[in-house]
């Protein structure tokens, strides 16, 4: 059976090739790992007649995990590294998975840190 995490970066008054740019680095990071993929989200769908291709969500990450719970964590674990790493001011991370979401925005790292623990903990059974 298959899972995915959502992963939805934003931040305030950024522009859109920012928060792009912040993306494709989090997808590189991601893709290093032993994940089936790394996808953007589709955006909504184009309207009637416009000459637009597939859109995907700006900020917006599918991962596609294996059945375990050591995928989910080392996921996470990516994820909260570089975080930990954005330089002046973070994004905001929105996670989704299954039905649970975290939000994490103005955090310290040790909050941070809590927060991905009690989440994984919260999915320790994924894949059992």
């Amino acid at each position: 059976m298959e899972t995915q995490l959502q992963i939805l970066l934003s931040e305030e008054g950024a522009k859109a090739e920012h928060i792009a740019k912040l993306t494709g680095y989090l997808r590189e990071e991601l893709l290093q790992l032993d994940v089936d993929d790394v996808t953007a989200v589709p955006g909504p769908p184009v309207p009637p007649g416009a000459r637009a291709g597939e859109v995907a969500l700006i900020g917006a990450l599918l991962v596609n995990l294996g059945a375990t719970a050591t995928d989910l964590s080392q996921v996470l674990n990516v994820v909260r590294d570089w975080w930990g790493r954005c330089h002046g001011r973070r994004p905001s991370l929105r996670l989704t998975f299954d039905d649970d979401v975290l939000e994490l925005s103005e955090a310290t790292d040790q909050q941070v840190a809590e927060a991905f623990d009690v989440f994984l903990r919260r999915h320790s059974t994924v894949g059992t």
